[in-house]
């Protein structure tokens, strides 16, 4: 999976648009969270939260095609591979409107001794829905977790929820 590991953080966003940062870090790990107001009602940006292959990116997927997320009915977030499949995250609490729970390491996490708690918020904001993502990680990584993880998981999340928000405003990611 390419998560831009060299890039740096995003640019701070304009009112509206999706808020990311690393909220803590430490030896034993780290927290990023990103904010976003959403122009639809919780329903559907539920709806669209459970269908990733819509709006996630295909540059951060082991296939290089996001048409091959999912996340079916036993709770895995799921990627199908030519000759394979990978699953990013679990299901552990979805109450199908407000909450989602997944625990689980994406990406190049995979390869260390790291896991993390990935959670989803939807709150009714007028006519939209905020929405309030948050990744805690801990474990194991050489040359240390959060030092060199923290800001790439933020960047790359914080790409997910505002293609995301774009998908539900506009009907297009990009």
């Amino acid at each position: 999976m390419k998560w831009g590991l060299a890039a740096g953080l995003a640019a701070a966003l304009v009112a509206g648009a999706a808020r990311a940062e690393v909220t803590d870090k430490s030896v034993a790990g780290f927290e990023v969270v990103e904010r976003a107001s959403v122009a639809a009602p919780p329903s559907k940006v539920w709806d669209a939260l459970m269908r990733p292959s819509r709006w996630w990116s295909s540059q951060h997927s082991w296939s290089g095609d996001a048409k091959n997320l999912t996340i079916d009915a036993s709770g895995c977030f799921c990627e199908t591979l030519p000759r394979g499949a990978v699953r990013h995250l679990t299901i552990v609490y979805a109450d199908g409107k407000s909450q989602l729970r997944m625990e689980g390491a994406l990406g190049p996490l995979q390869f260390t001794g790291a896991s993390g708690h990935f959670g989803v918020t939807l709150r009714p904001a007028g006519a939209g829905t905020d929405v309030v993502m948050s990744y805690d990680v801990g474990g194991y990584a050489k040359g240390g977790l959060a030092e060199t993880y923290a800001a790439p998981v933020d960047q790359v999340l914080g790409e997910q929820l505002r293609r995301l928000k774009r998908y539900l405003e506009t009907g297009k990611p990009e």
